[in-house]
């Protein structure tokens, strides 16, 4: 069994049904991460700012008391180094490939007052909610192919870049919470292993293994993308260390497979993938894994039958038989 085994929703689809899923399947850890961008043109921090309301807080508080971990995984660079700042300081912003600076995505890793700025601000974010489990998730900007190429800059690679960035943010986090953890989050084109940046005390590696196939287990031979991506997961151990080590997996992301349009699509949960993953995520020694499970809500409901998809992968994690 899977020490720690959850899903990572919508915050709009929280709600008493997920809550009794998680019991149900055995889960103890939720993630709610606001969507990229969001719906209404908030920035991720505006939306967890908007649900922590004392009701929902209070279920939070009612969720941990029974052993379910609730965290906050976003993108949030746009908070924590707002794009407003650009008249002001346009060395802060990324240089792009066609040599123009520009505060459309993330920032040049190399401006050391940008990155102040960014610890500076995480560790204003960390105050507004502060998780039991002690791990934060403030993400890059959601897009590839959104690293800096000025001078200093494109010695990096977007690993390297990212893993800077994260490095300032746990600086400001454990100002506030010394017990702090802070991920790297390898996805896109952050899944290489950083080669000239080391993490500092405090930071774990989160795989996020996207661009894949899934009717296929993400080590299979046959499959050239899943190969692209698994092929990076022993470089990433070897720098981060197991401890902590989390994966983020997309097998109940009904976002995903309904191309992140509404209605949601009927979702088939591939049972089969998920039992070669996870026996594949435990040899490589991650006992931490997680799916993105959203459209899978009240709104799904209401469109289709729900034969317990949820439930089914709980008992995967726990390393149960499937279903009679």
């Amino acid at each position: 069994m899977l020490k720690n085994r959850g899903v990572v929703i919508f915050p709009e689809e929280f709600s008493p049904a997920w809550e009794e899923r998680l019991y149900t399947a055995g889960l103890n850890v939720l993630g709610l991460s606001p969507a990229s961008p969001d719906p209404e043109g908030r920035i991720a921090a505006e939306v967890m700012a908007a649900f922590l309301t004392p009701e929902n807080r209070a279920a939070i508080e009612r969720m941990e008391s029974r052993g379910i971990q609730v965290e906050w995984e976003m993108h949030a660079l746009s908070w924590l180094l707002p794009r407003s700042l650009f008249s002001q300081h346009p060395d802060w912003f990324r240089l792009n490939r066609e040599g123009e600076r520009t505060n459309d995505y993330n920032l040049c890793s190399s401006n050391e007052q940008a990155l102040a700025e960014v610890s500076r601000r995480a560790e204003e974010l960390a105050k507004v909610f502060h998780p039991r489990s002690n791990r934060y998730h403030f993400w890059m900007d959601d897009v590839a192919d959104s690293a800096c190429h000025c001078e200093k800059c494109k010695k990096f690679s977007p690993s390297d870049q990212a893993l800077k960035v994260y490095n300032a943010i746990i600086r400001g986090i454990r100002r506030v919470n010394p017990q702090a953890t802070q991920c790297y989050l390898a996805y896109h084109d952050t899944i290489h292993a950083p080669r000239c940046v080391r993490p500092e005390p405090g930071i774990f590696l989160e795989y996020a293994p996207m661009d894949r196939v899934f009717d296929k287990g993400l080590a299979d031979p046959s499959s050239e993308k899943n190969q692209e991506q698994s092929r990076h997961l022993p470089e990433l151990l070897a720098l981060f260390g197991t401890e902590g080590a989390q994966v983020l997996d997309y097998w109940l992301d009904n976002s995903y497979f309904s191309n992140w349009t509404k209605p949601p699509q009927p979702f088939h949960l591939q049972r089969d993938t998920i039992e070669k993953d996870v026996r594949y995520y435990q040899e490589m020694g991650i006992d931490f894994v997680t799916t993105f499970a959203c459209y899978l809500g009240e709104e799904y409901t209401r469109l289709y039958p729900y034969h317990g998809e949820v439930e089914e992968y709980g008992r995967i994690l726990r390393g149960e038989n499937a279903k009679a």
